[in-house]
């Protein structure tokens, strides 16, 4: 089953994005939006088995993240609750109507709070501005490593500081690293419409605001790598599709 980060159509004015290759939205001109629909595809991520344990962080050096946390801090990579697995990020792969689709005008938000990035996973639109906030009193340099686009190598000193970046071509997925904080990691799934979304720590996700049709989807997640699903969904339904993530 299947939750997504888009609701409505009025969500495409929602958005991160940056400078990670080519113009910023404002820049570039917008042709018309494919028509969007009143179809919603929901659903949850399920896990089965026993998920392996995360890697704890040493934050010996970084007293003011290590008392962020409740207990002793681990990487994130797997989370599960309930049999329910989170920071899944599921995107329609086929079956839209040809774009383009427009950068939404608002930027996606990662911050970096506790010497970890939040959230974890995300998506944006191609073009779509993506705000880098640094919430903690000390030094990181965020490092984006991705294959299709653009790179960058920023540094943010002192708390409160934002910079925005944003990338020029779909990408699935983009990695972002701490070169200060070697255990930080996030990643960025660059789509060029956006029919996305990010399971929550229940599993769930939601996609909304599609038009009519069949579609194959794609959940990838960091660890146990990808699964696809196709659906299909009238105008004004909704639509369950289930995910299964497994140990092996």
């Amino acid at each position: 089953m299947k939750r997504s980060l888009l609701v409505p159509a009025l969500m495409v004015l929602f958005g991160c994005g940056g400078d990670g290759g080519g113009g910023t939205a404002d820049e570039a001109p917008q042709a018309a939006v494919a028509p969007l629909g009143t179809a919603t595809v929901s659903g949850v991520v399920s896990f089965e088995g026993t998920p392996p344990a995360n890697p704890a962080i040493d934050m010996a050096e970084e007293p003011s993240c290590t008392m962020a946390h409740d207990n002793a801090p681990t990487d994130p990579q797997v989370v599960v609750t309930g049999g329910k697995l989170g920071n899944v990020f599921i995107r329609v792969m086929s079956g839209l109507p040809a774009g383009p689709y427009p950068a939404p005008a608002g930027p996606a938000v990662i911050d970096q709070q506790g010497c970890l990035y939040t959230p974890r996973v995300l998506g944006v639109v191609v073009n779509q501005q993506l705000e880098i906030r640094n919430s903690d009193s000390l030094l990181h340099n965020i490092k984006a490593v991705p294959t299709e686009n653009r790179g960058f190598n920023i540094s943010q000193p002192t708390a409160g500081m934002q910079t925005r970046r944003q990338f020029a071509t779909p990408e699935i997925m983009v990695p972002i690293e701490c070169n200060v904080h070697g255990w930080m990691k996030a990643y960025v799934g660059v789509v060029s419409h956006p029919y996305f979304a990010t399971s929550g720590m229940d599993g769930a996700f939601r996609i909304g605001g599609l038009p009519a049709g069949t579609y194959t989807l794609e959940a990838w997640h960091e660890v146990f790598g990808r699964r696809t699903a196709e659906v299909t969904v009238g105008d004004g339904e909704t639509a369950s599709v289930a995910f299964t993530f497994t140990a092996g």
